[in-house]
């Protein structure tokens, strides 16, 4: 491994313990590949990505140096956080000098390598980067609110209707 290129650290995530937060790790390494790295490190946790507090992901940032890249999925992996929580993780990414790169983040992609990159253009990017990675941040976010409230919605209705049951009892838990 060539030890000028940075760490490529990957996040994964999934909600619950019924989803598979390793669902993705083959196409993250496809995408790794075929950007001439190698994975350094997998961080997979089944976390809410509503929570700021999520252990996996905070190891992977005291883990990291500066230049280090944070390779995700999709930015709805890294964060679904309110506005307050997605600056106060954003400060700690810039704080540690972390590039994000995400799947369906295109303009992130010339991160993984930088080559025949000059500083403006490095910079240039940068910039567009950041301002698409804080959009989709907020659109993760009201998808987020919007299941919410459709969710609110159909119980409502369905009290209404004397439909409603509620969540049925898991006894293999209750044991």
């Amino acid at each position: 491994m060539d030890t000028s290129l940075p760490f490529v650290r990957v996040y994964q995530r999934a909600s619950t313990d019924k989803q598979d937060a390793n669902r993705a790790r083959f196409e993250l390494l496809a995408f790794a590949e075929l950007h001439g790295q190698r994975i350094a490190a997998f961080y997979t946790e089944n976390e809410s990505g509503t929570k700021l507090n999520r252990p996996e992901l905070f190891r992977l940032l005291e883990d990291s140096q500066p230049g280090d890249i944070l390779l995700c999925e999709q930015v709805d992996r890294l964060s679904r956080l309110s506005e307050a929580d997605w600056q106060t993780l954003r400060g700690i990414i810039r704080s540690k000098q972390i590039h994000v790169v995400s799947l369906d983040l295109p303009t992130s992609h010339q991160l993984m390598t930088g080559a025949g990159v000059d500083s403006f253009t490095g910079r240039l990017f940068g910039a567009l980067n950041d301002m698409l990675l804080d959009m989709l941040a907020a659109i993760a976010r009201k998808d987020y609110d919007d299941r919410v409230r459709r969710t609110r919605q159909g119980v409502a209705k369905a009290k209404a209707a004397k439909k409603y049951k509620g969540r049925p009892v898991d006894l293999e838990l209750r044991k």
